[in-house]
């Protein structure tokens, strides 16, 4: 990646450029077999309609704070650098009623309901399906996305020296995001481009986050994304460290 690059979407934009048909995230759930990969292009095609559903539909200005109330996950991925693209605060985990606005999945739409801003559910289910019924006091983001605009043009340029992350009790700027994701980049053996990382760790922190999407991102690599790898035996575990050309990973 570029050594101007000062934000985690800035970062993106450094991927988008150098080669937009690469993988950069591919997902597993092995609870419910599912499997998705998203090139760079298609990964930023995402973040740029949800930092505009964030933007324009939900009137999110930077500084503001966004409740993350996700697993690992790639559309927890999505939100986090349309989060960084807005230059609000996305606070993973955090507490709702102290946050602007809020993103829930299941088993967190109770908890949400604390935050008197605007509030989106997602499903998470296999295919990025709608709800059948939105839960009560949420939009769907399924049902909200897809009619947002493919370009996104922050009103304002996030600032890097402003908060852009909350984890685990800790805020990070969004350089310092940036500069950790660099540093980190080394430990989990990623050498550049064509580092493919395998992840099981959860969001819950910055170890997860890290190995999970923004080492590998600043490292010009990719991430194999794991939920509930657990449910795998060993074999089965080698079989796609092997078949997904994994280089290094993180359990």
């Amino acid at each position: 990646m570029n050594a101007t690059d000062r934000t985690p979407a800035d970062l993106l934009r450094s991927a988008l450029t150098a080669d937009p048909a690469r993988p950069l995230v591919t997902f597993y759930d092995d609870a419910t077999g599912e499997r998705v990969e998203l090139s760079v292009a298609t990964f930023a095609n995402w973040v740029a309609k949800t930092a505009n559903l964030l933007q324009g539909e939900l009137g999110a200005e930077p500084g503001e704070r966004v409740a993350l109330l996700l697993p690992a996950h790639w559309q927890t991925a999505v939100w986090l650098l349309a989060c960084s693209s807005v230059g609000v605060v996305a606070d993973v985990g955090g507490d709702a009623a102290a946050a602007d606005h809020v993103v829930a999945g299941p088993g967190q739409f109770e908890a949400g309901l604390a935050c008197s801003g605007e509030r989106v559910a997602l499903s998470l289910a296999p295919l990025g399906r709608r709800f059948a019924q939105p839960p009560a006091g949420y939009v769907d983001y399924a049902v909200e996305v897809p009619s947002q605009g493919d370009v996104f043009r922050p009103y304002a340029p996030a600032d890097p020296e402003a908060p852009a992350l909350i984890v685990a009790g800790a805020e990070l700027t969004g350089a310092e995001v940036v500069e950790r994701a660099r540093t980190d980049g080394a430990g989990l053996d990623l050498t550049g481009p064509g580092s493919r990382l395998l992840s099981a760790l959860p969001y819950d922190t910055w170890e997860g986050l890290s190995a999970g999407l923004y080492a590998p991102l600043a490292a010009g690599g990719s991430v194999v994304l794991c939920r509930n790898l657990d449910q795998l035996g060993e074999d089965a575990v080698a079989k796609r460290i092997e078949s997904e050309r994994v280089t290094a990973t993180a359990r």
